[in-house]
């Protein structure tokens, strides 16, 4: 299940982005600090092009899905997510729960916001989430060279399309 973030889960959200595994997989790869973390939540709470949402995995929080990108003229936007890898671990979860984010957010981006396109970024190093978008639906679709933490690193981008119903043909 997802839910629109609040106040509250903001030091938990802070925390999971810190972890080195998701560090490592991300585009920000250094320690965000309190008033980084205050500076990007007043940025996108409020921002009508942006949602952030909090994942609950067994009635627990559990990970975070944002959305960016989401214009009312163009049902296309990026997205992308990171979990509480500590938490799910100690719980024995974590693999349901990478599979459970990954359902949620597609259900989330064709069902409440509406989109026929859901685009994404993955490091082109981290094999198991560019599995598990393909496992997915989706579909590899280019990708770009960029420098993070002054090495040029490989990045995929990755899109899923939903077929158009009958009813809306």
């Amino acid at each position: 299940m997802l839910r629109q973030a609040q106040d509250d889960d903001l030091p938990a959200m802070l925390r999971w982005r810190n972890h080195p595994k998701v560090r490592a997989a991300s585009f920000t790869t250094h320690v965000i600090g309190e008033d980084e973390h205050a500076r990007w939540w007043a940025g996108v709470r409020d921002d009508p092009a942006r949602r952030v949402l909090v994942y609950e995995h067994g009635g627990t929080a559990s990970g975070v899905v944002t959305f960016s990108g989401l214009t009312p003229e163009r049902p296309i936007a990026s997205w992308g997510f990171y979990l509480d890898l500590d938490g799910l671990e100690r719980s024995g979860e974590l693999l349901a729960a990478w599979f459970g984010i990954e359902r949620a957010a597609i259900h989330h981006a064709f069902g409440p916001l509406g989109l026929t396109t859901l685009r994404g970024e993955v490091l082109a190093g981290n094999q198991p989430v560019r599995l598990l978008h393909s496992r997915f639906g989706f579909k590899e679709t280019g990708g770009y060279r960029r420098v993070l933490d002054g090495a040029t690193v490989d990045v995929v981008t990755i899109e899923f399309t939903r077929a158009p119903r009958e009813e809306e043909a």
